[in-house]
């Protein structure tokens, strides 16, 4: 049993470092059968993973469930690397296998720590793909879509709103509402209506009234995200806001000005909100409230400085003693078993799912797509940056999860429903470049 483990360890490491050397050797490949081979790489090592994942749970916990769903969780990649190729010639499969990966290690810490979170998460995400898979061709043909900057800001403030007022507060926060039994936190949606206000109102026209505008319209979602104490949402919502703002207009004085007030705003809500002033407590010196605000974060480091370079095992750690370990410090639980350097290749591999985005948001011609992929992009890279900057006690605690590997149905279906849309943004990007060709 020692000796398997000691391999298991030894074979996921190999397993992530070869998937991210290619997903690193992808840009450097120039003709397309050298990046199908790439392609083609990658998803054996998916495949392996995600067997000899479930495979090493099942040792340690021999219940036939495990396997079920790991075959379940198999063949639910393999029927969406199908229909891709089917349906979607012109799409990046790249997208798709980075996105499958992450889904993939998710789903297998998920049921290390609690077996009906993932069945729960992976159902949730097989409903999410079917309804996004139709998403590239709504971005393709519908371009009405530019002109709905009203239905955008209407949509994101009435849901937020509505969290503000009915939400139960959950670990200082008003989160999510419960609506059928199904809890549901809008701000995962509004993520995506507020890129998509932004863009559509400032794509034409940049004046400085449209700007001061939006600049409103988006600060009234955040606020309401501030007076719900949803602080890490707050910040994604508002990095996205400086990223669009710039790219729309590029004048460095917008966005100067707004991480101004944004900065004055974090400094009022320290001293005005309890629940950010405790994280601020346990960020500074976490083991002088261990017995309080600080133990999530002293656990979660010890989580990660038990695992050392190589991980205990898979099965072999206690990322269980970590406070809710399945969502918003899964990456501590990840480093704990599967070790640190899995961990830097996890973020090496979200970086360059990040760098497949804003390659195409610099690529792509259209002004109100090219802000919608930045927006997206930029909401995606900093709520990685949050979540691990938090585990690692690099920043203050915001409890945000890790997209697509965190336990949370809200966050893993608007994650992949915003990569649906930037598919459909790549193959917009691949009919400019046949047009131009035809021309």
């Amino acid at each position: 049993m020692h000796l398997l483990i000691q391999l298991s360890k030894t074979f996921f490491l190999i397993l992530i470092l070869l998937y991210v050397w290619e997903a690193y050797a992808y840009f450097r490949k120039k003709t397309e059968n050298g990046r199908k081979k790439v392609l083609r790489r990658q998803i054996v090592v998916i495949m392996m993973m995600v067997v000899f994942g479930f495979a090493m749970i099942y040792v340690h916990d021999p219940d036939i469930q495990v396997l079920i769903l790991g075959g379940s969780v198999a063949a639910f990649f393999a029927a969406v690397l199908i229909l891709y190729r089917i349906f979607y010639r012109k799409a990046s499969m790249m997208l798709v296998n980075h996105m499958l990966m992450l889904l993939g290690i998710g789903f297998i810490m998920i049921t290390r720590l609690d077996f009906d979170k993932a069945r729960k998460q992976f159902l949730i995400a097989a409903a999410a793909y079917l309804a996004a898979f139709l998403i590239p061709v709504i971005i393709r043909k519908l371009t009405f879509l530019q002109n709905l900057s009203l239905v955008y800001a209407v949509v994101g403030l009435l849901a937020l709103s509505a969290v503000f007022v009915l939400a139960a507060i959950s670990g200082g926060a008003k989160l999510s509402l419960t609506v059928g039994g199904i809890s549901i936190q809008f701000s995962e949606i509004v993520k995506i209506t507020l890129v998509f206000f932004l863009a559509s109102y400032l794509y034409q026209d940049r004046s400085f009234k449209r700007v001061t505008i939006a600049t409103v319209v988006a600060a009234i979602h955040v606020i309401l995200l501030v007076l719900s104490t949803d602080l890490g949402s707050a910040a994604v919502f508002f990095v996205a806001y400086l990223v669009m703002i710039y790219a729309a207009t590029g004048k460095p004085v917008y966005p100067l000005a707004a991480l101004g007030g944004g900065s004055l705003a974090a400094v009022g809500a320290y001293f005005v909100f309890n629940h950010v002033k405790n994280r601020v407590i346990a960020w500074r010196d976490p083991f002088a409230v261990y017995d309080g605000a600080g133990y999530q974060v002293v656990q979660g480091l010890f989580g990660i400085g038990a695992g050392g370079w190589f991980g205990t095992g898979l099965g072999e750690g206690s990322p269980a003693s970590i406070p809710v370990a399945a969502k918003d410090y899964i990456f501590a639980a990840i480093c704990e078993e599967f070790g640190g350097i899995f961990g830097i290749c996890l973020i090496l591999l979200c970086m360059s799912l990040f760098l497949l985005i804003i390659d195409l948001a610099f690529e792509i011609r259209k002004p109100f797509y090219r802000l919608i992929a930045l927006g997206l992009g930029s909401e995606y890279a900093f709520q990685v940056f949050l979540t691990i900057g938090g585990v690692t006690k690099f920043i203050p605690l915001t409890g945000i999860t890790l997209p697509l590997v965190s336990y949370g149905g809200s966050s893993v279906m608007s994650t992949i429903i915003m990569l649906a849309i930037v598919q459909g943004l790549y193959m917009l990007r691949e009919d400019e470049e046949a047009a131009i060709e035809k021309d």
